[in-house]
């Protein structure tokens, strides 16, 4: 058996879980996260623990207990904690700013660019060249945070476009005449 799937989850405090239905719903402070649980798994709840129990020996099986183990102690992490992704803006006149649901980029083009922000996921703008997304679901996070930054990638002859803060860009050698 997968050895992450033997290990139960412990829902942390605030935190409460229902399954029904062939889904599994956590809601706690953050928010709620709602994912459906994977062929060949069973979900058991006792208090506040939930644990993991594959149907059969298959390969599949094991293989989706584990996930199934995986995506559940991310979501209890997101509607405790909650997620963030910092992204920088690099460029002259790169500016953004958080307009209720709404995130309005300048970016050099002859327009603005406006990206309105799913359901779950809120955005703030501490300074005009700065963005942090955040959530209780790791994946929309993740997903919003990668469309902004595909609005303008960092280019690789002066670094100029949107960047994870902690992403190191190569800037390479121009042209020598």
């Amino acid at each position: 058996m997968s050895r992450i799937g033997k290990h139960p989850v412990e829902l942390a405090a605030g935190v409460q879980a229902t399954v029904a239905n062939g889904n599994i719903t956590l809601k706690g402070p953050k928010g709620e996260v709602t994912t459906h649980i994977l062929a060949k798994v069973v979900v058991e709840q006792e208090g506040n623990v939930l644990s993991f129990k594959q149907t059969d020996e298959s390969r599949e099986s094991n293989a989706n207990t584990g996930t199934m183990r995986a995506l559940v102690a991310s979501m209890n992490k997101g509607t405790s904690v909650g997620f963030e992704k910092k992204l920088t803006l690099v460029g002259v006149g790169f500016r953004a700013q958080a307009q209720g649901n709404k995130l309005n980029l300048q970016l050099g083009f002859s327009h603005p660019v406006v990206h309105e922000m799913p359901a779950g996921v809120t955005c703030e703008t501490p300074t005009p060249t700065e963005i942090i997304v955040k959530g209780a679901d790791s994946q929309k996070v993740g997903q919003t945070a990668a469309e902004i930054r595909g609005y303008r990638e960092p280019e690789p002859y002066k670094g100029k476009g949107i960047r994870y803060a902690d992403e190191r860009v190569v800037i390479k050698e121009t042209k020598k005449k």
